[in-house]
């Protein structure tokens, strides 16, 4: 393992322990306990999701089978819930042999039928509350949900995401674009029954009063985009990169396309403009004093889930010293 920050192969991704356990803390104190049901699709690491659950968060929602499995074979199973429509779930029978216990959302007579077929006893009702994503019309929640439960699957309760809301500011906006959705889904609530009312996410938090439970899983390590919230969360994580070319005009680091993602704009970094990124380049223009060639940068990638699925590894650090070495092991399908 590299002992420090100059001794890291670039690119790569390195989290600040400091600051990730301070996030984990943060949140904490506003939603302890169930109030928060961690969402890994963000970090994609148990060594993260351990520290999330000595915080009090038992339960952990996920969104891919390869995240159910990984959380349940590192003692994390207690209570997961799969946030995601899936049309074979025969894998997630093998994952409640081993003694975890597996939600599913379902919107569906289809998706109903493939719980079943999995093995799977427990289910959510996922309703569309204005994302246009996955989840039923609200209408047809009471009916699956009596379909469900007429076919021996326990239904606990419904499930929303505001996810089209993340962003939305300024608060005041945001809390009544967030009430309006959460109403619509207590309503159904009322006809479908459960003790679950599941959804929300870092940039709805504080706005979202009325689920039972908060999915947020960004507030972790955060990215660029989460950071023009007002949040209590600092960043936590980059992609570090080496400048390998320089002239008058711009620098080139090693960290390109294929160790960050772009699905929410350029990534940031300090003292710097990025001009463009390609495969394996980052192009930057700084402000002030520029990089020499072997010199390393911090990258604040805008999109902190499709990032960490790119790399199989993590460098925890403290200062500049590497502290330990984490494996992206929830990551894949």
């Amino acid at each position: 393992m590299p002992r420090s920050i100059a001794e890291i192969p670039t690119p790569a991704l390195v989290v600040d322990y400091d600051v990730m356990m301070c996030n984990i803390a943060a949140m904490s104190a506003v939603l302890p306990g169930a109030r928060l049901r961690p969402h890994v699709k963000a970090h994609k690491c148990t060594q993260i999701a351990r520290r999330q659950q000595d915080a009090g968060h038992r339960g952990f929602t996920c969104a891919t089978i390869r995240e159910v499995e990984g959380m349940a074979a590192a003692g994390l199973g207690e209570d997961l819930l799969l946030a995601n429509e899936i049309l074979d779930a025969r894998r997630i029978g093998a994952v409640l042999a081993s003694g975890a216990r597996v939600t599913v959302a379902v919107d569906s007579l289809q998706t109903i039928d493939a719980a079943i077929g999995g093995g799977v006893r427990e289910v959510v009702i996922d309703v569309n509350v204005g994302l246009r994503r996955c989840g039923c019309a609200p209408a047809d929640a009471a009916s699956l949900a009596e379909h469900a439960r007429g076919r021996g699957l326990r239904v606990r309760g419904v499930m929303g995401y505001e996810g089209h809301l993340m962003m939305t500011m300024p608060d005041d906006r945001k809390r009544k674009a967030v009430e309006e959705s959460m109403r619509a889904l207590l309503d159904v609530h009322q006809n479908v029954g459960g003790e679950l009312v599941t959804g929300g996410g870092t940039g709805t938090y504080l706005a979202n009063r009325w689920v039972t439970e908060i999915q947020a899983g960004s507030y972790v390590l955060m990215d660029s985009q989460y950071g023009e919230l007002d949040t209590p969360f600092a960043q936590a994580f980059w992609v570090l990169g080496t400048v390998i070319s320089s002239n008058d005009s711009w620098q080139v680091a090693d960290a390109g396309l294929k160790a960050m993602s772009l699905d929410h704009g350029n990534p940031a970094i300090n003292g710097a403009d990025v001009s463009f990124v390609s495969d394996e380049h980052i192009t930057l223009v700084a402000g002030g004093h520029a990089p020499m060639v072997g010199d390393r940068i911090r990258i604040t990638p805008s999109h902190v889930d499709p990032t960490i699925a790119l790399h199989e590894r993590m460098y925890v650090v403290r200062d500049d010293e590497v502290i330990d070495e984490w494996p992206v092991d929830l990551r894949g399908w």
